[in-house]
């Protein structure tokens, strides 16, 4: 399954990202998934990554759209969010030291996307719009049985 959704750059239309990802994920895996476990991680990393364009890469142009993408294969989920901003040098990210948690601000978005996905990159400057890749592989719901490998896979 593939969809993708073109929303403004405005925080109140947050619910209507949480609710288009949540709705697309649970008509793809259905009882598949242990959605109080996998809903909760999911939904905040796509909060984290919608807020940032917001308040980073679309600051003060609430007109810009935000383009989020979804590919969900198998229990693989593909999850692209495109922005018009300026972008972010990774190479200039410092992380949150345990340290001084309570002086440093920002920082904890990216540590939060690469703990709670399998995979995440970041894109600068693709035809004029900067690109954030996550992906993960849902687990099983406990009890279920693994699928048996086919004739073309190694056991």
């Amino acid at each position: 399954m593939r969809t993708e959704l073109h929303v403004p750059s405005d925080l109140k239309f947050l619910s209507i990202v949480e609710n288009w990802l949540l709705g697309a994920l649970e008509m793809e895996f259905g009882h598949e998934v242990d959605w109080q476990k996998q809903c909760t991680r999911l939904r905040l990393v796509l909060v984290e990554a919608y807020s940032n364009v917001v308040r980073h890469a679309h600051r003060d142009k609430p007109n810009l759209p935000v383009l989020i993408r979804l590919e969900l294969r198998d229990r693989d989920v593909h999850l692209e969010v495109w922005d018009h901003g300026k972008g972010y040098d990774l190479g200039t990210y410092l992380p949150p030291s345990p340290d001084s948690w309570q002086e440093q601000e920002g920082g904890y978005g990216w540590l939060i996307l690469n703990r709670l996905m399998d995979k995440v990159e970041y894109r600068l400057q693709i035809n004029g719009y900067n690109c954030l890749t996550l992906e993960t592989t849902l687990p099983m719901q406990e009890g279920e049985a693994a699928p048996l490998p086919t004739q073309t896979e190694a056991p």
